[in-house]
């Protein structure tokens, strides 16, 4: 799996507090953004994060390239409706020579199952060749790949998604692949907006797990806020 930021907000916590300050300034917004202080930023920011308005957080974006991970993952990562998604087309890319695909963990470890995985694996991308060989589309020829197959995808969400998507995804109980994924992107966004991310992730860094019977017993550390 590669995760890059490939882009963001510029200063996105000051662009943040501009939009929130705006609602009650006598000045516009682009007069806010250069001579709002640092402390005044910080002071905003505290208020939106503690009173939970949080309309303000979409003012500001991150991208993502998301490379190597498997269609398991895509399925789960686009149904995040607040966001934008652009991924490779199994439609339009034919692959040769077999195709890229993830092994779980949980298989890896076990050499008979790996073994018949990977079997499997190379029996549909021979199918899947065998197929293209005949003359069928690309778009229905892939139709013998299976879940595990790679692919790419660049996504953008805002901070408010961003920050539902870490209580979502970083939580112990997601999916391993997408709770990897998450925690990738959460520590390339946390040096961009320290105090907006500084308790971002599963509900249990700022709160009690919702998890009820369903917990996974395993908590991570609660996060003060300064």
């Amino acid at each position: 799996m590669q995760v890059e930021l490939l882009n963001h907000t510029p200063d996105p916590e000051r662009a943040i507090a501009t939009a929130a300050r705006l609602c009650y300034a006598p000045v516009g917004a682009a007069e806010l953004m250069e001579t709002m202080p640092e402390d005044r930023v910080r002071s905003v920011l505290t208020t939106i994060m503690a009173s939970g308005h949080f309309s303000t957080l979409e003012h500001a974006s991150y991208t993502f390239a998301i490379d190597g991970v498997s269609r398991v993952l895509t399925h789960q990562l686009v149904r995040h409706r607040l966001a934008s998604f652009n991924q490779q087309s199994q439609r339009y890319v034919k692959f040769k020579d077999g195709f890229p695909f993830v092994t779980p963990p949980t298989i890896a470890k076990d050499e008979r199952a790996e073994a018949v995985f990977g079997a499997f694996m190379e029996r549909a991308a021979d199918l899947y060749q065998e197929l293209l060989d005949a003359g069928i589309p690309a778009e229905d020829a892939r139709f013998v790949l299976p879940n595990a197959a790679e692919t790419k995808i660049v996504v953008t969400m805002n901070v408010r998604e961003l920050l539902h998507f870490f209580e979502l995804r970083c939580c112990h109980r997601a999916q391993w692949e997408i709770q990897e994924l998450a925690s990738r992107m959460l520590a390339l966004v946390q040096p961009t907006a320290p105090f907006i991310f500084m308790d971002a992730g599963a509900p249990c860094v700022h709160g009690s797990c919702p998890e009820g019977k369903m917990t996974c017993g395993d908590p991570f550390p609660k996060v003060t806020r300064a």
